[in-house]
């Protein structure tokens, strides 16, 4: 990242670059990502989990079955209400293995943390986040922040209209992202949020949240929020809904809308990915382990 991006992105999220001096890279404490090296990775997605009961743990045995590097979430991670009271049980209790630090009563958890989640409007029902932030330790602002883990550069966006920096286009949220995918140099650019900006579901389309991803680089947009699963591919930029992780509530899909290639509502489930410097394979896969939708991009695709 050169060192104007540099500047502009402290500015958006710390505050204004030193007068007269040349941009500093944020201190270790004020880091806007996190950063892993390797050739290869698989990862988790899972997607409006929150809430204890038996999807959410089949859900969790599944995704533990594939020994992923790290897990990503798509919101929605804490129901009904985001409450201190209820984040270690919906939470905790299925992935203390791949947060750090981890300081609840359901065991042992990471040496590092590899559990990275997007904000949803649940999670946003208290006054403050203060159950969110005081139970994760996130890079950034821990609302919209990146990640970076072998060939795959990940950015979660904070998708709820509570957002501070904004969730139209012309956010400072937004510019923040236009800034943070173009400096990155990975080969597979993803973006994670709740709100679908696409989606047949029974919330539907989010239109505030159509950004230009593909402009800025993204290879795929994936969002949660309605509890089904559906893969899009729009100007050709790969969309998906991911809500089947743990809610058991899960919802009806409607007239698909232009550009739906596929979707699934018949039990829940978790999105595996697997990328390498020349491809990435997105498969979501049911709690019984049946794969019910896989596709894939090859690098110059």
């Amino acid at each position: 990242m050169d060192s104007i991006a540099t500047c502009v992105l402290a500015a958006l999220l710390l505050g204004a670059c030193p007068a007269g001096s040349a941009p500093a890279e944020p201190a270790p404490d004020e880091q806007i990502a996190v950063e892993r090296t390797g050739d290869s990775v698989t990862f988790a997605i899972i997607g409006d989990f929150g809430f204890a009961g038996e999807p959410a743990a089949d859900v969790s045995k599944l995704v533990h079955g594939w020994t992923p590097e790290l897990i990503l979430t798509t919101g929605d991670n804490n129901y009904n209400d985001g409450a201190a009271a209820t984040i270690d049980a919906n939470i905790g209790q299925y992935y203390h293995d791949f947060i750090a630090p981890y300081s609840g009563k359901y065991g042992d958890g990471a040496k590092d943390n590899r559990f990275f989640p997007a904000l949803g409007n649940h999670d946003w029902r208290t006054t403050d986040l203060k159950p969110h932030t005081d139970y994760f330790v996130l890079p950034g602002n821990e609302r919209f922040y990146t990640v970076s883990w072998g060939p795959v550069d990940v950015f979660v966006v904070d998708s709820d209209p509570h957002e501070p920096a904004g969730i139209t286009s012309d956010s400072p949220q937004a510019k923040w992202l236009e800034l943070t995918m173009r400096a990155a140099d990975g080969p597979w650019k993803l973006v994670i949020m709740h709100h679908p900006p696409y989606s047949s579901g029974d919330h539907g389309s989010s239109e505030a949240l159509r950004w230009p991803y593909a402009e800025w680089g993204a290879t795929a947009v994936i969002a949660g929020h309605d509890h089904h699963y559906e893969r899009l591919e729009i100007d050709g930029t790969l969309y998906f809904v991911n809500g089947l992780g743990g809610n058991p509530n899960r919802y009806a899909v409607g007239e698909p809308i232009a550009g739906s290639a596929f979707h699934y509502n018949a039990d829940h489930g978790a999105m595996r990915v697997y990328a390498d410097a020349q491809g990435i394979v997105f498969e979501f896969i049911d709690r019984a382990g049946t794969t019910i939708d896989t596709v894939s991009r090859k690098r110059g695709d």
